[in-house]
């Protein structure tokens, strides 16, 4: 056997420094496993996109090595992309019940449900894969059925831990199993790849149990509707939301295409306990006082299109905010998202609304692990090499320094960025090399079609506007027959600028008479000389930089 194939590689394609998109691969004897396969969603620069995914290019052109995909969860960040890349290559997934529930609703989607072989596996179920012998170990999360990876090879065994905290109350009663990992860890653990996000903040995450705490006392000091905003897929909290209306004998209301999708497909599989009609049609809130209602919605990311936003932007069909509605944001702001959440908030607040919302009050918790309960995984695990995952480089870096502390050897941690090769056994670990690796950008149907220089045309159309040119010339001799004609749209207001628009009529006029003394035809050339003398014309008299856009037709 070839000695670099005796070396298992991790290869991380998307999940590190950043937040989403997790895809992770480990390769070993020529063959190779994936680890989640997630979407991100597109930051303040990505204008016009809906959603981002891990560049595969790699994978399809290795995809007769592929074992199989293995699932920690059912979060979008961890399934999103699958459909995606399920449509290039047919490959079997592995994964827990109701992640395996909520991707068949998403492929159902994609109309590839006929297409997919999913094998439904349980915490503490190993099974082989080619050279890789998979475990699925419980974890705690803010999901049911989360699960850590257990990869075990002749060469080690790799650990990663998906998405976990640490909580000794949860709501489902299902705690992560701290002693298989400790056994793990007395077995020898080659390498550990982490969960990250909450690697900064000290001490543990509260308990989610706490929530309902919190929530119960809000439901009791309020008469009016209530209307809670949370993400659909955690569904430890939507089961908190609907034991506390039920206590306090309310009806529930679903807004929102993701929360009706979880909540059929979590109450189908036994994730999620529904009371006998305490479900209500939107149709039928008319028939109920307003303390008899609660409202259960997506949007607490401030999302443009979510139920809530729209609701507060009175641009919902069937819904308004009510003086006196009791809005509870039962979730903390995704990096990025923080000025969309303020606008929303600031919105209820001035149609009469009270608002609660993190840290006002306890409505929230994190369900990723903070520093104590990370340095009580490295002291289960104790693992040879670490790779910090799952976070932006602040978070990869904290983790790090902790790694650090709890013992592992500085030049046994790997802070590595997505696409980088690390190659281990035993002995030794290094980085070796880089494979393709980046954000793939979805518009609308485009998969990928949407590319940095597509993204600085809009963005500059957005910033500065756009102005057209449009010029006719004789075919024979080259001469204006007809314009310049001038065309302006974000730019200026055409109205209350007809002397600009004369003056850059003129300057174009110009252009092309220089350009006609000098013997120049080319349309290249003459579009160039036009966009140039307009381009530094507009920039002295508005300090502006439009995108100018010459046509030239020839009659």
């Amino acid at each position: 056997m070839a000695k670099n194939q005796s070396k298992i590689k991790i290869i991380p394609l998307g999940g590190l420094r950043e937040i989403g998109k997790n895809l992770t691969l480990v390769e070993y004897k020529n063959e190779i496993l994936i680890i989640d396969c997630g979407l991100s969603f597109p930051d303040d620069e990505m204008l016009g996109i809906d959603i981002v995914l891990p560049d595969t290019t790699y994978l399809e052109k290795n995809k007769d090595r592929i074992k199989g995909v293995v699932l920690t969860h059912g979060h979008e960040d961890h399934i999103g992309a699958l459909p995606y890349l399920l449509k290039k290559i047919n490959l079997p997934i592995y994964g827990t019940r109701l992640t395996l529930g909520l991707l068949e609703a998403k492929l159902k989607e994609h109309k590839l449900e006929q297409k997919v072989h999913l094998q439904r596996v349980k915490a503490g179920d190993m099974f082989q894969l080619g050279a890789f012998n998979v475990e699925f170990i419980r974890s705690s999360h803010s999901i049911p059925d989360a699960c850590a990876i257990a990869v075990h090879t002749s060469e080690g065994i790799i650990l990663h831990t998906g998405d976990f905290r640490i909580d000794y109350s949860t709501v489902d009663g299902e705690m992560i199993d701290l002693h298989r990992l400790g056994e793990l860890g007395k077995q020898g653990v080659l390498v550990m790849l982490a969960d990250s996000t909450n690697a900064e903040r000290p001490g543990t995450t509260m308990s989610e149990s706490k929530i309902g705490v919190a929530l119960e006392n809000a439901f009791m000091n309020t008469k009016s509707r209530i209307i809670v905003a949370t993400f659909a897929s955690h569904i430890h909290r939507l089961q908190q939301i609907i034991n506390t209306a039920e206590k306090f004998n309310r009806k529930i209301v679903i807004s929102g295409r993701s929360m009706i999708n979880v909540f059929e497909v979590g109450a189908e599989l036994g994730a999620l306990h529904v009371p006998k009609d305490i479900l209500i049609d939107i149709r039928e809130m008319d028939d109920y006082q307003d303390d008899q209602l609660l409202l259960l919605t997506t949007g607490s990311q401030g999302e443009p299109m979510a139920a809530l936003s729209r609701m507060a932007s009175n641009d919902h069909r069937k819904l308004d905010i009510q003086k006196g509605d009791l809005v509870i944001f039962s979730a903390s702001p995704i990096p990025g998202n923080e000025k969309m959440v303020s606008r929303v908030i600031n919105q209820l607040f001035e149609k009469g609304a009270d608002v609660i919302y993190d840290p006002m009050a306890e409505v929230h918790t994190s369900g990723h692990a903070c520093q104590e309960e990370l340095k009580l995984i490295h002291r289960l695990v104790n693992p040879k090499y670490f790779i910090p995952v799952h976070g932006e480089y602040r978070h990869l870096k904290q983790h790090a320094n902790l790694a650090a502390r709890m013992g592992v050897p500085e030049e046994n941690i790997f802070t590595m960025e997505n696409g980088q090769v690390l190659e281990m056994n035993q002995k030794q670990a290094k980085i070796t090399g880089k494979v393709q690796a980046g954000p793939v950008l979805v518009d609308g149907l485009g998969v990928g079609d949407v590319g940095s220089i597509v993204l600085r045309d809009r963005k500059h159309l957005a910033e500065d506007g756009l102005m057209v040119v449009v010029v006719t010339l004789d075919k024979k001799e080259a001469k204006v027959v007809a314009g310049p004609d001038i065309i302006s749209r974000g730019f200026v207001y055409v109205r209350e600028s007809e002397d600009l628009l004369g003056e850059a009529r003129a300057e174009v006029q110009k252009s092309l008479e220089q350009c006609e003394q000098k013997g120049i035809r080319e349309w290249s050339q003459l579009k160039n000389a036009i966009r140039d003398s307009l381009k530094d014309f507009l920039y002295q008299k508005t300090q502006r930089r439009p995108m100018i856009l010459p046509i030239i037709m020839e009659v």
